[in-house]
């Protein structure tokens, strides 16, 4: 098949490339050319900026792709210019979406047809904690808009795996690799879940070959976080109770993927892929996700890997020495 990308030179863009040329598939990318390339050499690589509205997409006028999977779409303007100007020519739209598109709940797990956030204006164009969301969610409604019942929607949850800039799931991968006691947030018993990046892509395979539409959400296995550390390999955890996190003012976004199970946002790590593992939607063992990770992150720079904007975010190793003392009364 001819498969149309837009992104692909990035984490889960690079992964969903790789698996379709695994698969024997020809594929097309539009890139800002912005970030480092190093796809195979038989990807077609086609310039431009989705935020220059149509002028951005002129490397793509009078072509035509059997599908297109879109990676970098963020807002409204971006997708809206794309599906419009795809639709004659691009036969099956696959939208990267993500389960923060649904509104928060305590009625767990979370289903595909659960309710979603209320949609961002369409002239929204900052990304932030509170318009991704809402942004997605718009995103989602113009492609169906466009494209009917010849879409497919893709709602990952966090993203795990090599090539992973985004420093959530890879901070956790790469503080067990420094050794010595670390923090580890709660009891030990609250909920870690993320979808490996090579499963997502795989499973996105699956979707343009066999025409797959409506809604999927891709999440991985729902484990403890004293699984998820024994997965890690992690050697020395002191476990710090949420109590003591929350009295020590501590934003839980200094410890990614942390989500105690009373928080409001707890859902997030508790969404059904019952519909998605019927549709073909295949599981890395939690352990081998962290040992891939681990190995790739021995190969780069990781400070050039994960953004100072990302890192500045974390723990520093004072703090966590600081909660972990406090934790333990000295």
């Amino acid at each position: 098949m001819d498969i149309l990308i837009l992104g692909g030179t990035q984490f889960v863009g690079r992964h969903i490339v790789e698996a379709c040329v695994k698969a024997g598939h020809r594929i097309s990318i539009l890139t800002r050319g912005k970030t480092a390339d190093e796809l195979p050499a038989e990807i077609e690589r086609l310039h431009g900026d989705r935020n220059d509205s149509a002028a951005g997409l002129a490397a793509l006028a009078g072509r035509s792709w059997d599908a297109c999977v879109d990676v970098s779409g963020y807002t409204p303007q971006q997708v809206r210019t794309s599906v419009e100007q795809l639709h004659q020519n691009v036969k099956h739209y696959v939208f990267i979406s993500t389960v923060s598109v649904y509104d928060e709940t305590e009625h767990h797990p979370i289903h595909e047809t659960h309710t979603l956030l209320p949609p961002a204006a369409e002239d929204v164009t900052e990304i932030n904690a509170t318009t991704y969301g809402p942004l997605k969610v718009t995103c989602e409604h113009i492609v169906k808009e466009i494209y009917g019942e010849q879409c497919a929607l893709l709602r990952p949850q966090i993203v795990a795996g090599p090539y992973d800039h985004t420093a959530r799931y890879a901070y956790w991968v790469h503080r067990v690799a420094q050794g010595g006691v670390m923090l580890t947030p709660g009891d030990g018993s609250d909920y870690v879940q993320v979808i490996d990046a090579r499963d997502l892509a795989d499973f996105t395979v699956k979707v343009v070959e066999g025409r797959l539409s409506g809604v999927f959400n891709l999440s991985g296995p729902r484990i403890t976080w004293t699984e998820f550390l024994r997965a890690l390999g992690a050697e020395n955890p002191v476990w710090v109770d949420t109590a003591t996190l929350r009295s020590a003012d501590l934003a839980f976004a200094k410890l990614p993927l942390f989500i105690p199970a009373d928080d409001i946002n707890s859902s997030l790590m508790n969404v059904s892929n019952e519909r998605a593992k019927t549709a073909g939607l295949k599981l890395t063992d939690p352990a081998v996700t962290a040992q891939d990770t681990r190995a790739w992150s021995l190969k780069v720079d990781l400070n050039q890997v994960l953004p100072m904007e990302h890192r500045a975010k974390l723990l520093s190793p004072e703090r966590e020495a600081e909660l972990i003392q406090l934790a333990k009364g000295t």
